[in-house]
């Protein structure tokens, strides 16, 4: 397999992606969408500005990515390879995601929109949702522990389905949690 290390692709070098192996790359403003990444390999690589919507990252590997101002529409990332899974998010619209099953400990959210996100079964241990939009989206049987909510809005879990020790959130959250019950804050 092809190996690529530390180079800068562009909107214009979208013919030359291939399936390889990326070490240290970087990839801004390529639409992505729909797109196979059946079998490649990304490692410490940034994907800036760039649409994922609808991609097909069965058997992909990503460690130590980060994602930042890219649109990433309905993403079944339990097709992923779990190997080393590890990722971040800036910026990102996720929304109809599916993570289903992921062990995603330690990774982060920042300033995402997860409508309708799909993190049931998840082990989402010391992951930290900052600034993240999180109507819809399914917790359930998911390890929260350590969890940051603090700053997450609109999420609705229910504790009785989802591990949480230790889970952090705001006065504001409160609500979120409270939806099981019937019970209304103001």
């Amino acid at each position: 397999m092809q190996v690529f290390e530390n180079m800068i692709f562009e909107r214009s070098d979208f013919e030359s992606i291939k399936k390889a192996e990326y070490f240290n790359c970087q990839f801004k403003d390529i639409d992505f969408s729909s797109f196979n990444f059946l079998g490649f390999k990304f490692i410490d690589c940034e994907l800036d500005a760039c649409n994922l919507s609808l991609c097909n990252p069965n058997n992909a590997f990503f460690q130590g990515v980060h994602f930042s101002n890219s649109k990433m529409l309905g993403i079944h990332f339990d097709y992923l390879n779990p190997f080393g899974l590890k990722m971040t998010f800036d910026n990102c619209q996720l929304n109809h995601a599916i993570f289903y099953k992921l062990n995603l400990k330690g990774n982060t959210f920042r300033n995402c929109q997860l409508l309708e996100v799909d993190f049931a079964e998840c082990d989402l241990n010391g992951v930290v949702f900052n600034n993240c939009d999180l109507s819809g989206a399914v917790f359930y049987q998911s390890n929260l522990e350590g969890v940051d909510f603090r700053t997450a809005l609109n999420f609705t879990i229910n504790p009785d389905e989802n591990r949480m020790k230790n889970s952090k959130f705001s006065l504001e959250g409160l609500p979120g949690l409270l939806t099981k019950f019937g019970i209304q804050v103001s």
